[in-house]
């Protein structure tokens, strides 16, 4: 399973580390330390988490998160697979994006939840890039 430092969380929810240490220090977001000493975000509590925050809003209202040439890093929160066509959401910052794919481009992927990915929006079509 993925796990992510403080910096990367941060950076996926849409607000400043400076926060998502706040939040942890809180136990507002489950963490553990590596064997350096980090502190890590398990990647399927991110996903929950995330969820949680967008549906209750983060309580920082000058926070903004904008995209960027329609790009939206995130989490992946879900993955439906059907017999030839899958649905997969990611969650970036307070944004929630679902994409319409084939089971194959989402095995090929290698997409599961708490998996940092981008979905890139055109039009009415949303494509997602592993990273």
């Amino acid at each position: 399973m993925q796990s992510y430092t403080i910096g990367q969380a941060a950076r996926l929810l849409g607000v400043s580390p400076d926060t998502a240490r706040r939040w942890a220090d809180a136990g507002r977001m489950a963490t553990h330390r590596d064997e350096g000493g980090r502190r890590l975000i398990d990647g399927q509590d991110l996903a929950a988490f995330s969820v949680e925050l967008a549906k209750g809003g983060s309580g920082e209202e000058d926070a903004s998160y904008t995209s960027v040439r329609n790009a939206f890093p995130g989490i992946v929160t879900a993955v439906k697979l059907g017999d030839v066509a899958a649905q997969v959401e990611i969650q970036a910052g307070p944004h929630r994006l679902v994409s319409l794919l084939t089971r194959e481009a989402v095995e090929e992927l290698g997409l599961e939840v708490g998996m940092e990915a981008t979905a890139r929006v055109k039009s009415t079509n949303v494509h997602i890039d592993r990273v």
